[in-house]
């Protein structure tokens, strides 16, 4: 059975989602059904709005449980097998009052229940059923097959059934949850619902007719997918540019809270505990008026909200309506054959695409609607760029959007004297933004490139902390050759990289600035040649440590007047000392040489004592040897005080040194 409740407008989004509005009529307590996935419950839960527009109330919103059907079956007082439903049926309901239609005639009684009996039919004999009621105090036995109406006259039963087939009925749609809107009030009244789904971006599409003589002709279409299980029929479209915030968050599962687990104490009985009476509070008293004088059935209400908030859902643009009521050659066929009125407007940050007319798009099907046919400002030109293509230019559209409207970007396809010329894709334009829009190569243009780098004259030297260090310029000449075999003229621009070089005083002035290029207009003549030269400099640093500076590198830095006399005197006396200091080391190098070999002498001289026996010939080796030994540690002695005193030495020059470095301070411009 189709929801009374028809989709009466569609709002789209560019962030995944769509807030969609329902009307329809319901009369008296009706309850209103509508049917979703159960993958869009969470958002529905999130952002559903229900009014009754007509002076009534929405009592409740239902919806199905996430229990799996066996699990809710389970639940039911009823069970009705697969075969034998009603025989198994009426078994069940034994003691339930019902109204039968037999032959002419109606009897009402209670059911006592079901038996079958042999009936002789011709030579054979069948098994029939029969239904047992009790008749005031009597009992009767009715062949159910010759019964035509079995009418249940307890409520209870009535329902039970009922949930049982609904339950089974639901099953057959696994995917499908059906949510119940109850409605209190009298007559027939307008429902109004909204809420928001998951659906699919919209997108755009657009095409470019090109005149010499007229300003270009911008046509743009908006393609809308319908993936849900209805149809839009002649619905109030409005697509929004834009990404508002939106999100899933998890309403229909039910969620269980652990808790703690109490055993049961056995204690003795105790008397009852009657609380005392409470003092009168005005506080409360008033708050009971206020909640009965807001009762939603009264009389003259103001049309009631549903317990589902709107907390996240995205703010769709609403017109001015009044209690969410009714709102109130080639160029010249297409601006004929798709006349286009689009609705626009603002919504904060985002933009609005209100289509002026009914959409019908049916369930799975998708449509390509009219949001844009005007004339814009606009003009062919050529833009060079190195990294797209080395040798051609790009033959561009300079698209500036006076349209007024919000463009989303989106591909489009480009006409010339009613001649496919290419693609491109545009860029999210606001009004009053300027793009290029590149949609084919230009190969009646020629571009070559020369490029020389090389290194200016130093500028300033500076010396601080022990370091000199000298600034310059690495300087770079691109020569960019431009030859224009075209019979027309054209104008060319030239998008030249931003590496952190700056342009030298002798190069062009750009005539945009992007954040990655500098863009240089050149207007070209037919037939001829152009050339373009565009020359930078950034700095460079090289360091000398002067503690390794010698006497070549201090008299090179002289004549090249990063130092002055005073300084390469400086210089000078550092070089002198750090020779004195060599010197130190090289004595000292020589002198711990000299100690090694006298330990390994008296090492060996130690070791021919020990092997010598007792004798007069061994006992004059052993004295001579023992005099040597003598000779050799005097030496050690001396060679131990001059290396002590070359060390310290060489702590008081190096000492020297360093102050001399630390203290050395220069700086000049060249």
């Amino acid at each position: 059975m189709p929801s009374p409740l028809s989709i009466r407008r569609v709002v789209l989004y560019k962030h995944g989602v769509g807030y969609f509005e329902r009307r329809g009529k319901v009369t008296g307590s009706e309850t209103a059904h509508l049917d979703f996935k159960a993958r869009d419950m969470n958002d529905v839960l999130k952002s559903m709005t229900v009014l009754d527009l007509s002076g009534g109330s929405v009592s409740a919103v239902s919806y199905d449980s996430t229990k799996p059907l066996e699990q809710l079956l389970s639940e039911a007082t009823i069970r009705i097998p697969e075969h034998g439903s009603l025989t198994a049926l009426l078994g069940q309901v034994k003691g339930a009052r019902v109204r039968a239609r037999v032959g002419g005639g109606q009897v009402e009684g209670v059911i006592v229940g079901m038996e079958s009996f042999p009936v002789v039919q011709g030579e054979a004999s069948v098994i029939r059923p029969f239904l047992t009621l009790l008749l005031g105090g009597a009992l009767r036995t009715f062949d159910v097959l010759e019964l035509g109406e079995l009418e249940f006259l307890d409520e209870a039963v009535r329902k039970d059934l009922e949930f049982y087939l609904a339950t089974v009925m639901s099953s057959y749609k696994k995917d499908s949850k059906r949510l119940s809107i109850l409605t209190a009030g009298e007559g027939t009244r307008e429902l109004f619902v909204s809420y928001v789904l998951e659906s699919p971006v919209w997108k755009t599409s657009y095409r470019i007719l090109l005149d010499e003589a007229r300003p270009p002709l911008l046509q743009g279409w908006a393609l809308v997918d319908n993936t849900g299980d209805e149809d839009w029929v002649d619905v109030e479209l409005s697509l929004i540019a834009g990404l508002p915030v939106s999100f899933v968050h998890d309403l229909y599962n039910p969620r269980y809270q652990r808790r703690p687990v109490v055993e049961v104490r056995s204690e003795a009985g105790v008397a009852p505990v009657i609380p005392e009476e409470a003092l009168a509070d005005a506080a409360y008293e008033s708050e009971a008026e206020v909640a009965d004088d807001g009762d939603f059935g009264s009389s003259g209400a103001a049309p009631s909200l549903s317990m589902m908030p709107m907390a996240a859902a995205p703010a769709p643009a609403f017109r001015k309506r009044s209690a969410i009521g009714g709102r109130g050659g080639m160029r010249e066929t297409l601006e004929q054959s798709t006349a286009v009125k689009t609705v626009t407007k603002e919504v904060g940050d985002l933009f609005e695409y209100g289509v002026d007319r009914p959409v019908t798009v049916h369930r799975n099907q998708s449509a390509l609607v009219p949001i844009l046919h005007r004339p814009f400002e606009g003009r062919r030109v050529l833009l060079y760029n190195r990294a797209t293509r080395e040798k051609n230019p790009m033959a561009c559209i300079e698209f500036k959007n006076t349209t007024g409207l919000t463009l989303e970007g989106g591909p489009v396809t480009v006409t010339e004297d009613e001649t496919y010329v290419g693609e491109a894709m545009l860029d999210t334009l606001k009004p009053d933004d300027v793009r290029f829009v590149p949609y084919a190569v230009e190969l009646s243009c020629v571009v070559s490139l020369e490029d020389h780098q090389d290194e200016g004259p130093v500028f300033r030297a500076r010396i601080n902390h022990g370091t000199l260090m000298v600034e310059f310029f690495h300087q770079r000449r691109l020569q960019y050759t431009v030859r224009n075999k075209a019979k027309r003229p054209q104008t060319l621009y030239v998008e030249h990289p931003r590496t952190g070089w700056e342009l030298m005083k002798d190069a062009p002035a750009p005539a945009e600035t992007t954040d990655g290029f500098w863009r240089f207009k050149r207007e070209l003549a037919p037939g001829a040649s152009d050339t373009l030269v565009v020359t930078e400099r950034t700095r460079g640093v090289r360091q000398y440590h002067i503690g390794n500076l010698g006497l070549d590198e201090v008299a090179f830095f002289l004549d090249s007047r990063f130092i002055d006399a005073r300084v390469a005197q400086t210089l000078r006396d550092v070089v002198a000392l750090r020779e004195k200091l060599s010197q130190l080391d090289r004595d000292t190098q020589r002198l711990s040489e000299e100690r090694e070999q006298l330990f390994k002498d008296q090492e060996r001289i130690r070791s021919n004592i020990d092997s010598l026996k007792s004798g007069a010939s061994q006992r004059e080796l052993v004295e001579r040897f023992v005099t040597k030994l003598n000779a050799q540690e005097d030496r050690l002695e001396t060679i131990a005080r001059e290396l002590e005193r070359l060390e310290q030495e060489r702590a008081r020059l190096q000492a020297d040194v360093n102050q001399r470095i630390q203290s050395l301070s220069y700086e000049t411009e060249l």
